[in-house]
């Protein structure tokens, strides 16, 4: 059995914190803001896993009025849902991400980002696509507000 997942997510920039997407920390004079560490690339890649696993989304799992996840690294959130797919005898197959972001930059990150994703999804990097796109200077992101992010999964049956 073969199945696919579609998350997304959005965050508003900040003049505090860090800006991470993917796990990985990217310079930038404003963070991401969210009760978490706001990585709207390991948010979005956990609701795909939940979705492809016939669950609800992040915020049913980890909601934001939860005091033991404020702050919290997403990669536990990531962690968690690889362990209901895996739970339901469900392996990653492949990942691919688009970052919608005016700035910064990530052409120079996405090596890392990429590399960072296969590791938490103990997948192959031949299996991760990360790709960044502006918004052409239209909307929240291209009017530098926030980044938004849509990243899709396969999940297949772990034995395959």
């Amino acid at each position: 059995m073969q199945t696919i997942g579609l998350g997304y997510d959005s965050h508003r920039f900040g003049p505090d914190g860090v800006l991470k997407l993917g796990g990985v920390e990217i310079p930038h004079d404003c963070g991401l803001l969210g009760h978490s560490d706001a990585d709207a690339l390991l948010h979005a890649v956990t609701d795909a896993i939940l979705g492809a696993a016939g669950h609800d989304d992040i915020g049913e799992l980890f909601p934001d009025t939860d005091p033991q996840h404020r702050g919290a690294d997403s990669s536990v959130f990531l962690a968690r849902a690889l362990e209901i797919a895996s739970d339901q005898g469900l392996a990653v197959v492949n990942c691919d991400a688009t970052v919608l972001a005016q700035e910064p930059k990530l052409a120079e990150h996405k090596k890392r980002i990429k590399a960072n994703l296969a590791t938490l999804l103990s997948i192959p990097i031949e299996r991760v696509a990360v790709k960044a796109k502006t918004n052409e200077l239209m909307g929240f992101v291209g009017r530098c507000e926030g980044i938004a992010v849509i990243a899709s999964v396969m999940l297949s049956d772990a034995a395959d």
